[in-house]
């Protein structure tokens, strides 16, 4: 009984917190990143360390405890939330831009820009395990590998720039990953998303007007254009800022999409794979992101209108609210259910939290040229 009394002694000297609450500010500049809580819209520790972090993102474990960093360096960081430590630190290439982690939580793949492939480690030890050179043509060249997601079935996901080619690997060995190649899908494929179910992956290209979509329940049925020609006629504006495709833009039946070089929002159908609306907007999109009740969809812009956001009501398809968080809005995340929103603004050092009903402006905490922001939640989500 003693024993048993100083065991409970010492836990209850220490808090006890779970992780579905937390998240992790990235904070550029100082290769830093910000634990926070989102009940209590606060910082609990931040952990340095991480190196370059000016284009980083990063993916949960499955329990959400460890987040695991990709950085611009090429550095693989596993930071512990509950400890706020970093656990392991690896360099595996020479210019990373973000990863995913498998469906099982067993594999962690990092899609780098160079050397451009994919790297798999084992996501306790960071001990890698595979790696895939991004080749194509006859030259043997490589390319810069974009879209990186996972999917069911323990596969990853991605997409190569400069050979416009889609690639799907199986790691269900990953010492011996299988590994299929589609070619020909579209000039210059920017980024990649595998909608919440884990059917479909969609690349938007840069190159071209339209989408690349694979259907992962029937991969041998190739791949198939959507959105084709859809600023034909039109000429574009220059790209100041690559936007950005995850499964954030989808709700309901309709996926919400950023226009390449035009100030618009894109609305695809996906029960009928065509173009359901356009929604004009007041800048060029970067992150088109809906609320988890698909009720808004909420969007920042490129220079030099990325000191706003705009707020769209989904069943009106229009702007109904305009927002200034600050100079050089990069990010944005919803709460797990959707109350709140977190902004960073870069250039201003804050996070900004919003009531997503309201709009009332709820907090402010500082930060150190935060860009991403990202949840706990996401752990338990396909394709984040």
């Amino acid at each position: 009984m003693a024993a048993i009394s100083l065991v409970l002694a010492g836990c209850a000297s220490e808090p006890l917190r779970g992780t579905g609450d937390l998240g992790v500010v990235i904070e550029r500049a100082s290769g830093s990143v910000q634990v926070v809580e989102t009940s209590g819209q606060k910082a609990i520790s931040r952990v340095e360390g991480l190196g370059d972090l000016s284009h980083a993102s990063l993916v949960y474990s499955r329990d959400g405890r460890y987040a695991y960093v990709f950085g611009r360096d090429g550095g693989l960081t596993k930071v512990d939330l509950l400890k706020g430590a970093i656990v392991n630190r690896v360099i595996q290439a020479g210019n990373s831009i973000g990863g995913a982690i498998s469906q099982d939580g067993r594999w962690v793949a990092a899609q780098n820009y160079t050397p451009g492939g994919v790297k798999i480690f084992n996501a306790d030890t960071l001990e890698m395990v595979a790696d895939i050179p991004a080749t194509y043509g006859e030259q043997g060249a490589r390319a810069k590998v974009v879209g990186l997601a996972d999917a069911p079935g323990n596969r990853f996901v991605w997409s190569l720039f400069e050979a416009g080619e889609i690639w799907v690997a199986d790691v269900t060995d990953p010492r011996s990953p299988k590994v299929d190649k589609f070619r020909n899908i579209g000039r210059e494929p920017y980024d990649g998303l595998v909608t919440p179910n884990g059917r479909y992956y969609l690349a938007g290209l840069f190159g071209e007007d339209g989408l690349a979509m694979l259907d992962l329940w029937y991969p041998e049925r190739g791949v198939k254009r959507v959105l084709d020609g859809y600023g034909k006629g039109t000429e574009k504006m220059p790209v100041y800022k690559m936007p950005h495709l995850r499964g954030w833009a989808v709700a309901g039946r309709f996926a919400y999409l950023p226009a390449i070089g035009r100030n618009e929002v894109l609305m695809l159908d996906m029960e009928t794979w065509k173009e359901a609306g356009r929604i004009p907007v007041g800048g060029q999109p970067v992150f088109v992101m809906a609320r988890p009740d698909g009720r808004q969809i909420w969007v920042n812009f490129a220079f030099p209108d990325n000191s706003h956001v705009d707020v769209i009501d989904a069943e009106a398809r229009r702007v109904v609210k305009r927002l200034e968080p600050g100079k050089t809005v990069l990010h944005m995340e919803f709460t797990p259910r959707g109350e709140a929103v977190w902004i960073s603004a870069r250039d201003d050092n804050r996070v900004v939290v919003y009531d997503t009903s309201s709009f009332v402006r709820k907090v402010e905490l500082k930060a150190e040229a935060p860009s991403g922001i990202f949840f706990t939640s996401r752990a338990a989500r396909t394709g984040f």
